[in-house]
């Protein structure tokens, strides 16, 4: 359901008639209110001390009792000493009556909401209090909360629709002074989409402040609080604004002077990209953007939009003569005339980057940290795009494009990463996506071509891979077998669907174009003067679609009633017509290529076979045309030299297919073009099961562990067959005659080694410990539980939430508390498995936030913001997990709690084979439930550890020997096989490592730290 926002003077309006209410519902408390002195029976004189953003113009809006009230905005007051506005109000026969307060512009004091129930004689109003007496003639008023008539004050607004709430609480402390009482003060309603309250600061120079809806969910600014000064202030989307204007003021008059025309446009040639430049415009009110605009070429006019006045041209043909030309733009839509043009000849195409080669290496001894690229870090502004939802979604108010970070930003960056420790980085899908909201990368459609949103000039794809390596960062890949974009996959098949160029649907379809294709860098700029208005408003931030549809049926057709109207309508309430919007039941695909079904049941065959959602596509993976399309499309990131693929909706897709096609492909492509280092090519799938049991509600073919196995019979040559017949058969053996093994578990205290010699080439996120991990103790028995299930566990990738679920499938952003948060990370660093991190979480970035409503809320106030301004600065890392130097944001941030313990951990880990590699045991252990030891031994290494986490352990029938803890570099001797570890405090830890012929304990590793101790 689409939103629509109250006018401003709808909103005033409101806000009159419940002051009218309220005139009639207070008359009993009047005993309770001051009693003011009886000079006047009759009249009343209120001192008012207004904000001092309100300037000059201050009315008095009251009604006396019995009476009406005065006409918005009321009478003017007259100054009457520094600081206070004066009025007499003959109340007649009354003997009282309320009052609100208004600077004539929009701005009110309505004592949030319940007006000012006054008396008669000489009473003042001041920081929301009421006093008697004349504050002008040395008469004190009664105390305020500064009791300095005169003291500075804080007008905030807060903005209410970037955050969904409909009220806000703010909860402050004036510089110097404490904190008011959780949760705040209450704010009142200013106008539609804004809270406000006015503070009296006394002699401080301002306030720290966070806010909350009153109900649990907090603004706080990422833990960073907000600072604000005196005077008008606004708060939105996480920006303070100093001396702002009064967002609930008056429209301003209409803009009609249009900026004036760019200057001094220059072009420079750098192979086939153009980097233009131009002198900014000025304007009456604000240049918003420019419009630039390229001719020649083979195709049509295209038409980009930039803020700032520096445009990088991609997409170029070599040795071609091109002319720009600049607008400007301003926020009411005017434009300047078009600038001088400039042309500009491109050159010959550069040598593509050298491919990279991947790092190699047991991936276990890594660790992970999981980014949105796209909203990670922003290192080149010009390919930020904000698509068609920008404005609807929210994002546009908050100068927030989808698509923000990109590759550079991530280049930048790899030092943040790297002084957290981490050795691997998570990326989502690279691939040229094709969707309304499309910056997290699963809607593919180009699955040859990297998305250009997040490339840019040097920063491509593979520059990134290879910036990454050359610090020793590994780059695991997101990818998406199970479907395409709802627009189908270039060069597999693209629907075309029923379209019109009517008056009601022109603002949506492109008029074809000979030549030209879908380019998500080249949005509309909503200026198409064959559109109204409305339309342009509507067709804004819409990439080019001509390519997609038609008005007679293609060639084949199968989609029947082609064009005919279904009686459906849109949301704007346009007619909705037969085959124009792609869905599995539609005939729009083909069935050899993709699916026609919808997921009937999510632990049911179907779940393998139909279509998760109208946005994606589902391809149908047992034919061999698509398998190739997409081993073919794989192969070139492979040859790239990423590191690895984490698989996104792997359990859609039949194991048997897995097993027979796309994992074998995978191995022998990487082995084939990197040799030893392609065979630790590392391969972990998405196998969702949002259950806290072993097994998937008792569905084999839809449980994480039973995509690590290998195929135990043959099937039918025929894939499609050979699928229904893997799912029968497994099903029917159901959980209790499935593979176990003992690859996770030590013997005793002996490491074996383990047996591959069934595993399937697939590992697997740990869903299990996943949806558990709302306590650490939880999460550790039920991974203990589900381990011998697995072919090997210490191959599981662990992680505590993620861009689409938190423990327990929580919709939020993990919100246990910092030291749950410590204790977590404890057990995942030291337990078995590979320990992952998603974005920010080392800050409690977003924590509570919704982490995903798609366009329906701004992404600023969900678990996938913008990080971007927590890592503004410099840093550089002088080893995993260790800083040379820092400063700005970033350095802030590096100097949080859980940053510093993740840092240590990382350490500690990396200097430890058993907590990387280790298989583990629980016997002979006591005193604390999470406590194991573990042991790696291979390649001339021994390596034992005992770890307890957050509590004492007794471990008994241990080998004798010296044993050191990497946290404290205590050294305990053992001569009767039996070891205590002492530690307290949640997320403290103690991991004693025997010294062994040619593996010496290592001492203690790192600083003592907030947890670490």
């Amino acid at each position: 359901m689409e939103h629509r926002s109250m006018s401003r003077a709808g909103a005033r309006g409101r806000r009159r008639g419940r002051w009218g209410v309220l005139a009639l519902a207070v008359g009993l408390t009047v005993s309770l209110l001051p009693v003011t002195s009886a000079a006047a029976a009759n009249t009343v004189t209120v001192y008012y001390q207004p904000p001092t953003a309100w300037g000059s113009s201050v009315n008095v809006h009251y009604g006396v009792d019995g009476a009406a009230w005065t006409p918005v905005p009321g009478v003017a007051m007259e100054p009457a000493c520094t600081g206070w506005r004066r009025k007499s109000i003959d109340l007649g026969a009354a003997t009282g009556l309320q009052v609100v307060f208004t600077n004539g512009t929009g701005t009110w004091d309505n004592n949030n909401g319940a007006n000012y129930r006054l008396g008669t004689g000489s009473v003042t109003v001041s920081g929301g209090r009421i006093g008697s007496g004349n504050p002008c003639v040395g008469s004190s008023p009664s105390p305020t909360p500064s009791g300095t008539p005169g003291g500075a004050t804080a007008e905030v607004y807060y903005r209410l629709t970037t955050r969904g709430w409909s009220a806000a609480n703010i909860h402050y402390r004036p510089t110097g002074g404490a904190w008011t009482a959780v949760p705040g003060v209450a704010m009142e309603a200013a106008c539609a989409g804004w809270a406000r309250k006015v503070i009296d600061l006394e002699s401080a120079g301002g306030l720290t402040a966070a806010f909350n809806n009153g109900a649990g969910q907090w603004d706080n600014n990422n833990g960073a609080d907000y600072a604000i000064g005196t005077g008008r202030s606004t708060v939105s989307g996480g920006v303070v604004t100093p001396a702002a204007a009064d967002p609930c003021g008056p429209p301003a008059p209409p803009d009609t002077t249009a900026p004036s025309v760019p200057t001094g446009l220059t072009a420079e040639v750098d192979n086939v990209q153009v980097t233009l430049s131009w002198t900014a415009s000025t304007d009456d009110r604000a240049v918003t953007g420019y419009e630039v605009t390229r001719t020649g070429g083979t195709t049509e006019p295209v038409t980009v939009t930039t803020t700032g006045t520096r445009h990088v041209a991609g997409g170029l043909l070599p040795r071609t003569t091109y002319r720009w030309t600049v607008r400007a733009r301003d926020e009411a839509g005017n434009r300047s005339a078009a600038s001088d043009p400039v042309t500009a000849t491109t050159g010959d195409a550069p040598p593509a980057p050298a491919g990279g080669s991947p790092l190699g290496g047991d991936p276990r001894e890594d660790t992970i940290y999981f980014v949105m690229t796209a909203r990670f870090a922003d290192g080149d502004p010009s390919n930020n795009r904000g698509g068609s939802q920008h404005v609807r979604s929210g994002n546009a108010a908050n100068d927030d494009p989808m698509f923000r970070g990109d590759f550079q930003g991530l280049i930048d960056k790899l030092d943040y990463i790297k002084a957290l420790g981490f050795s691997a980085i998570w990326i989502t899908p690279v691939v040229l996506n094709r969707s309304d909201y499309d910056f997290h990368g699963y809607h593919g459609w180009d699955f040859q071509r990297v998305d250009p949103r997040l490339e840019s000039p040097g920063a491509s794809y593979q520059e990134l891979i290879n910036a990454a390596h050359g610090k020793g960062i590994k780059i695991f890949q997101d990818v998406v077998y199970n479907h395409s974009s709802r627009w189908g996959a270039k060069g597999l098949f693209t629907p075309t669907v029923y379209g019109v160029r009517d008056e009601q649907w022109k603002w949506y379809y492109d008029q074809p174009q000979a030549g030209r294709e879908y380019d998500p860098m080249d949005e509309h700029d909503g200026a198409d003067p064959t559109l109204t208005a409305a339309q342009n408003a509507q067709a804004k931030g819409r990439p080019y679609n001509g390519d997609l549809w038609s008005s007679s049926a293609p060639e084949g057709n199968r989609c029947l009633r082609w064009g005919t109207p279904n009686g459906a309508y849109s949301r704007e309430g346009y007619t909705v017509y037969h085959c124009q919007w792609p869905v599995p039941t539609s005939g729009l695909f083909p069935a050899d290529l993709y699916h026609q079904c919808w997921i009937g049941n999510w632990e049911g065959e179907d779940s393998r076979s139909c279509w998760l959602h109208e946005d994606l596509a589902d391809f149908n993976t047992e034919n061999e045309r698509v398998q190739q399309y997409l081993i073919d499309a794989y192969n070139r990131y492979i040859d790239m030299g990423v590191d690895g693929f984490r698989i996104d909706t792997a359990v859609h897709i039949p194991r048997v297919t897995w097993n027979r096609r796309f994992l074998p492909a995978i191995r022998q492509h990487a082995v084939a073009r990197h040799g030893e280092k392609g065979k630790d090519f590392y391969v972990f799938g998405e196998v969702a099961a949002f259950v806290n049991d072993k097994w998937n509600r008792g569905s084999v073919n839809h449980s994480a562990q039973f995509f690590t196995w290998s195929e135990r019979r043959e099937y039918s040559p025929d894939d499609v067959r050979a699928a229904i017949e893997q799912y029968e058969y497994e099903q029917l053996l159901g959980t209790g005659n499935q593979p176990t093994s003992d690859n996770a578990f030590l013997r005793g205290n002996d490491y074996h080694t383990p047996d591959h010699s069934r595993f399937s080439g697939m590992n697997v996120i740990d869903m299990r410990m996943h949806m558990n991990f709302g306590d650490a103790n939880n999460a550790f028995g039920n991974g203990r539980d589900s381990d011998d299930s697995y072919n090997d566990a210490t191959y599981n990738v662990v992680y505590v939430d993620s861009h689409d679920y938190g423990p327990n499938k929580s919709s939020v952003r993990y919100t246990g508390g910092t030291d749950a948060w410590a204790e977590n990370m404890s057990l995942m660093w030291t337990f078995r498995g590979i320990p992952t991190l998603y974005y920010g979480s080392e800050i409690e970035f977003q924590k509570g936030a919704p982490i995903d409503c798609g366009p329906s809320c701004p992404l600023a106030t969900t678990g996938r913001a913008y990080y971007g301004g927590h890592l503004a600065g410099s840093v550089t890392a002088a080893d995993f997990g260790v800083v040379a130097s820092a400063s700005g944001a970033v350095a802030q941030t590096l100097d949080k709690p859980l940053v510093k313990h993740v840092q240590r951990l990382n350490q500690i880990r990396r200097a430890i084979p058993a907590l990387q590699k280790g298989q583990y045991s629980t016997e002979g252990i006591s005193g604390n439930q999470m406590a194991y030891k573990r042991r790696f031994a291979g390649g001339g290494v021994d390596s034992f550890a005992l770890v307890t986490v957050s509590g004492s352990a007794t471990f008994t029938g241990i080998p004798n020997g010296t044993y050191t803890d990497a946290v404290t570099g205590d050294v305990k001797v053992v001569t009767n096989g039996t070891l205590t570890a002492s530690v307290s405090g949640k997320g403290n830890l103690r991991v004693y490592v025997l010294s062994l012929p040619g593996n010496p304990a290592p001492g203690k590793i790192g600083e003592t730290g907030p947890y670490l101790r």
